[in-house]
């Protein structure tokens, strides 16, 4: 069968025009990047724990009530998606200090934050993604005030699932990033979390140990990044444990 028509092509997947108007096949790659893609590798497997991991937690959002453009799996690397008109922002939810925040503040890596903050970026990987207030958003027309509370709330109920999904199965949801998209039915508009959720977006630390199981294993140099995506998947219930060949072969 013949590949789909390429829509675009980024750091960690590839879009495909989908099999009827509105929809889009995301593909999941094994390229991996850190630092703004100035670190680069491919990790075989990873592709398909992403897109297993982020089918789980778009699905248990729909469950919930909190609007996703997932649709359906297709196979170990390819999910049908809604098509969404992406606003130009990364929603950053942080529990714990890590990262940057850590870099500008201060703030010891692992401080338990007075509650979750939430940050916005500016989507353009030219400029590094630069952290913008509401003001900016709203100066330049990113998105509307009305849409501004929406993200909030959005942005605060996947925290509260992610939270509680990971605490469960013994890890610490550190911090995560997520992307929200603009979705039209005739002159209706609503709002959708997009992109997807994986250990490439979200900071994922063992409760006891506080071994990092997220993509800060691949820019700190602290082990496989297959393994710490295994795990993960495993304590979700998605494989058993040690086989992380069935993420390494399969597609």
């Amino acid at each position: 069968m013949a590949r789909r028509k390429k829509i675009y092509e980024g750091k960690a997947k590839i879009l495909y025009e989908g099999p009827e108007p509105g929809t889009i096949v995301q593909y999941f790659k094994d390229d991996t990047t850190a630092f703004n893609a100035q670190k680069k590798e491919v990790i075989e497997g990873k592709g398909v724990l992403n897109n297993r991991l982020s089918e789980l937690f778009m699905t248990g959002l729909s469950q919930i009530g909190v609007p996703t453009h997932f649709i359906k799996s297709l196979n170990m690397r390819e999910q049908l998606v809604r098509n969404c008109e992406i606003i130009p922002l990364e929603i950053i939810v942080r529990n714990f200090a890590a990262g940057t925040i850590s870099a500008r503040l201060g703030i010891d890596e692992g401080t338990q934050l007075p509650r979750p903050i939430v940050e916005y970026c500016y989507k353009d990987d030219s400029l590094g993604d630069p952290l913008v207030t509401e003001e900016h958003i709203a100066a330049f027309g990113w998105a509307s005030q009305q849409e501004m509370d929406d993200i909030l709330n959005l942005a605060l109920r996947v925290n509260d699932f992610l939270s509680g999904m990971m605490l469960a199965v013994g890890i610490r949801l550190i911090d995560f990033k997520i992307e929200i998209g603009r979705v039209y039915d005739g002159d209706f508009m609503r709002l959708v979390v997009a992109d997807e959720i994986s250990p490439d977006s979200c900071r994922l630390w063992d409760i006891d140990t506080g071994q990092k199981l997220d993509k800060d294993v691949f820019r700190q140099n602290l082990g496989n990044l297959t393994d710490a995506y295994t795990e993960v998947a495993s304590r979700l219930g998605l494989m058993p444990k040690n086989t992380k060949q069935n993420a390494t072969t399969s597609e």
